[in-house]
């Protein structure tokens, strides 16, 4: 896996931005809110001035791959007050996007006049951090969405709030949703879209199956029949599906195939196992069934992957594939709702991938804590290994990448 970073994509890639997905009560993804930074906070010159960059947001960000088609969602970008009154307005289609207004002190008639000609021409706004306080409330008649940061009420001020914002037919919005105790707190209370790390944070269920992709299973035993087959073209599909990846791991540290050494590799694992019996245990994972977890935390584990991958190669890191790894399994715990170090306790992997994972020191887990930090949007806290531009297009070409992967893995 490789990139060529040419001078027309590192211009493209001059605004730093990431997304973070918004689900429904299905959990499946119904927006993006992209996350972006610049020097004063405030949104990038590059919004406003390019219709390219326009272009490369909506083509590169908004996009989604579900049920094998791919489909544009909505965009949630954030605006600030003084943005809006100096006619600032990103020149984006009003379909595809919801200006996310920054809650700021002072609701002038100003505006709320710049609101109500704006929403009249089609624009959509969304209101952050809705407090109910009574200022806020001339805004809720012109607002398509309102957040509600999950965080800072209890349950009764969260029904109170919702119940006072029904009138105005609102879609609202719970964010700083952090565990899955908080998902089912926000359902109860009545919202109907959700942001935040719940899905990083699941409640511990140890032992709990999950499935593999059954097309990339069939991938893999066309190849594993092919004569010209090895360890490592066996392994180039293999690592395209997390859960696949880690039952490939945690076989070979079964009572079968029992090996006090330490995996480097999937090609290393499958090399212990033998081609023979890859193929019979793949058999097996095809009957095992589905996974229940929503694709898009697939995606953002691909993405993941992907992306430390990307920032290895671009720093000259030997064995960029281990932080592939280390990315791709970071969210594991996620996927099969367990604790992360009851599961690497399973799987014999590389103890600087473990390291990494769990502890995030050595290289691998500088550049998982960096990727970590850009996917938040936390760009204070972020080390800069490189240039800004890098870690875009890094971050581009991995969205890309796994929406690809992702298509060629949904079922007819």
């Amino acid at each position: 896996m490789s990139i060529a970073l040419d001078e027309d994509v590192l211009a493209d890639g001059s605004v730093l931005l990431a997304r973070q997905p918004i689900f429904n009560k299905s959990q499946d993804v119904q927006a993006y809110s992209l996350l972006y930074r610049s020097d004063n906070g405030t949104m990038p010159l590059e919004f406003s001035d390019e219709q390219a960059t326009a272009s490369v947001i909506l083509n590169n960000y908004a996009v989604a791959s579900s049920g094998g088609k791919t489909k544009r969602l909505p965009l949630f970008v954030k605006l600030t007050q003084s943005m809006l009154l100096s006619d600032m307005l990103p020149n984006l289609p009003h379909d595809s996007v919801v200006f996310e207004l920054l809650r700021e002190d002072g609701i002038s008639k100003e505006l709320l006049a710049v609101l109500r000609a704006r929403k009249e021409q089609g624009y959509k706004f969304a209101l952050t951090h809705y407090t109910g306080d009574k200022a806020q409330t001339p805004l809720l008649d012109l607002m398509y969405v309102v957040k509600i940061d999950l965080q800072r009420h209890d349950d009764a001020e969260l029904k109170q709030l919702v119940s006072f914002c029904k009138p105005y037919r609102v879609h609202l919005l719970a964010d700083k949703v952090e565990s899955q105790e908080d998902f089912r707190r926000a359902i109860g209370a009545g919202f109907h879209l959700f942001q935040g790390y719940f899905l990083c944070r699941p409640v511990s269920i140890k032992g709990k199956s999950f499935g593999s992709s059954k097309i990339l299973i069939l991938e893999l035993l066309s190849e594993l029949n092919n004569p010209a087959a090895t360890a490592d073209s066996v392994e180039q599909i293999v690592i395209n599906d997390p859960a696949l990846t880690y039952k490939i791991l945690r076989l070979v540290n079964s009572a079968a195939f029992s090996t006090p050494k330490q995996i480097e590799s999937i090609s290393h694992a499958i090399s212990l196992i033998g081609m023979d019996q890859v193929k019979k245990w793949a058999t097996l994972f095809l009957l095992s069934g589905q996974s229940d977890k929503p694709v898009e935390l697939t995606r953002v584990m691909l993405i993941r992957g992907r992306m430390c991958e990307l920032l290895a190669e671009m720093l000259s890191y030997p064995q960029t594939i281990n932080f592939f790894m280390v990315g791709l399994l970071s969210q594991l715990d996620a996927m099969m709702d367990t604790e992360m170090k009851v599961l690497l306790d399973q799987i014999p992997l590389n103890d600087s991938i473990k390291d990494a994972i769990m502890s995030h020191i050595n290289q691998k887990g500088e550049i998982l804590t960096e990727v970590q930090h850009y996917e938040r949007g936390e760009w204070d806290q972020m080390r800069n290994l490189l240039d800004k531009p890098f870690y875009e297009v890094a971050y581009r070409h991995s969205l890309q990448w796994a929406d690809q992967v992702l298509a060629s893995l949904q079922e007819p």
